[in-house]
């Protein structure tokens, strides 16, 4: 077991020790002995009307910026659905490093992110920071970290996140979201040694941010490789794979380095079903689906290696309450039964416009699927998360 509390700064209270196993099975497999699954969900609940009366007006990345704020954001899907939840994620965006780096990102009502001054040509890498300290540039998501897990005071976990060097990159070549990738691919195929400089930049950075965000209190880690699948299998094995392994195996140490435990570590690679093989011995204690896999050759290929969390839908949740019943059965199913070694979870993040009531019958439901397919004196039932 690693005992994931941080040493408390001179003069504050010393935060609550919450233990969780660094074993793959035992660290997703905290179950409740009266049946229930574990749940938690995260990344903002930009769905819940409370986010937006919160948010109010202000430019989002200022309400990442702001310590206090992004606190309550955080904290509140865990206090709507109280008792359902068993973790919380930091209310952040995977772009605050870009950010740090250097680069100029604002996020656009009705369009989303936008780099006014995207990277266009190799030239172009001048204009980053040759190095990048992480405290200074990104400590408002550290103190945002800290304040968060006094406030949950032992009542849930913590996790933090950061994009994946891949997407990132994509984010700052292509300027914004895109359908064709058409910049950033020119990118791979004209400029291979500059795109591989780049994604080792963003690695070393991704590499100190995450280890930062150990020290401050974040319990577990994710990578989000959003982008994963607009390359090919061998394109992913050159220019996102080698950097994914990079952090599962030096973050590790970074975090040794600043007098923490390491934590679990989980990956998500949205679209990239082709490397499920490879992202299950990539490093990572968890490997996150999306609703492209079928769950029963997921759990073939992964054969134990890895724990596998998803990978419903996110659209049935549009779809009505006995949609989302017969969905949450068959992933259940599919991935038989959900007895060892996987995580509920949607296959991508939660719609703005998704019903509250919508997303608590969902959760409710895991609840009560996870006590009925598991039998025995003792009911086990699987954790949820919605990351």
């Amino acid at each position: 077991m690693i005992c994931c509390s941080v040493p408390p700064k001179a003069g504050t209270p010393p935060f609550p020790a919450i233990c969780i196993s660094a074993t793959t099975t035992n660290f997703h497999h905290q179950r409740r002995r009266d049946g229930r699954a574990a749940a938690h969900v995260g990344h903002a609940a930009r769905y819940l009307p409370e986010y937006h009366e919160a948010k109010g007006n202000r430019d989002f990345f200022a309400v990442c910026r702001d310590p206090e704020l992004a606190c309550t954001i955080t904290l509140q899907p865990v206090l709507r659905y109280r008792g359902l939840l068993d973790a919380a994620i930091i209310f952040s965006d995977i772009l605050v490093v870009p950010q740090a780096m250097g680069m100029t990102v604002e996020m656009l009502e009705g369009k989303g992110p936008s780099f006014p001054n995207p990277l266009l040509v190799p030239e172009d890498l001048n204009k980053l920071k040759d190095k990048v300290d992480v405290k200074k540039e990104l400590g408002y998501v550290f103190q945002a970290i800290t304040r968060t897990r006094r406030e949950l005071n032992g009542m849930v976990p913590l996790i933090g996140f950061s994009g994946a060097p891949w997407t990132l990159m994509s984010y700052m070549i292509e300027g914004g979201g895109s359908k064709m990738f058409i910049h950033v691919k020119t990118w791979i195929f004209k400029y291979p040694e500059e795109s591989k400089r780049l994604l080792q930049s963003i690695t070393d950075v991704v590499i100190d941010y995450c280890a930062e965000q150990v020290a401050a209190g974040a319990q577990l880690i994710q990578i989000f490789d959003s982008w994963a699948g607009e390359l090919s299998p061998s394109d992913f094995k050159i220019f996102a794979l080698p950097y994914l392994r990079q952090i599962s195996k030096l973050l590790p140490e970074a975090i040794k380095s600043k007098g923490c435990e390491p934590v679990p570590l989980t990956v998500f690679a949205k679209g990239a079903w082709y490397a499920l093989d490879d992202l299950c011995d990539s490093g990572y204690n968890v490997v996150g689906l999306d609703w492209t896999h079928d769950p029963a050759d997921a759990v073939a290929i992964a054969r134990g290696r890895v724990t596998l969390q998803g990978n419903m839908d996110p659209n049935a949740l549009y779809g009505g309450r006995e949609a989302i019943t017969n969905q949450v059965e068959r992933m259940v199913k599919g991935f038989g039964g959900g007895k060892k070694g996987y995580i509920v979870n949607l296959g991508h993040g939660i719609t703005p416009h998704v019903d509250p009531e919508d997303m608590k019958w969902f959760l409710e439901e895991t609840k009560r699927v996870g006590s009925e397919v598991n039998t025995g004196a003792l009911k086990e039932s699987f954790p949820v998360t919605l990351i």
